[in-house]
């Protein structure tokens, strides 16, 4: 019945903060716009991600609050660049990138980074090993 998840939203508190939020994905990490609509602060884009989309809004009124999700996390071939990528653009990174056993069976080697989007989300790099 669920085939996966088809995209996560970001609603962004109004035009000035959804553009840098655009920019950050599009242009700073590489994903590709392929749905956009509405304009000023009713704009609204779908960037791809490769196997889903990451949809922005610019409607917000107020900063909105971390909630129940707790990051997204993008999946990559190299976290390293994309935190490298991510310091060039001005943004912080908040947990370098660093090599992690997750404690599962059987246990899940990967490599991960966290930093702080425009709109104040946080983002994982994550990359298996």
């Amino acid at each position: 019945m669920i085939k996966g998840i088809h995209h996560v939203a970001l609603r962004c508190c109004g035009r000035e903060q959804f553009d840098r939020t655009v920019h950050f994905y599009r242009d700073v990490l590489g994903l590709r716009p392929f749905r956009a609509w509405g304009e000023g602060d009713n704009a609204a884009v779908m960037l791809s991600t490769g196997n889903g989309c990451l949809e922005i809004f610019a409607n917000g009124k107020e900063p909105m609050p971390q909630g129940v999700w707790l990051h997204v996390a993008l999946a990559t071939d190299n976290t390293d660049d994309c935190i490298r990528r991510v310091r060039e653009a001005g943004y912080e990174v908040h947990i370098p990138p660093q090599d992690v056993d997750i404690a599962s069976e059987p246990v899940y080697p990967v490599r991960i980074a966290f930093c702080h989007g425009p709109a104040g989300e946080e983002v994982e790099f994550f990359q298996e090993r």
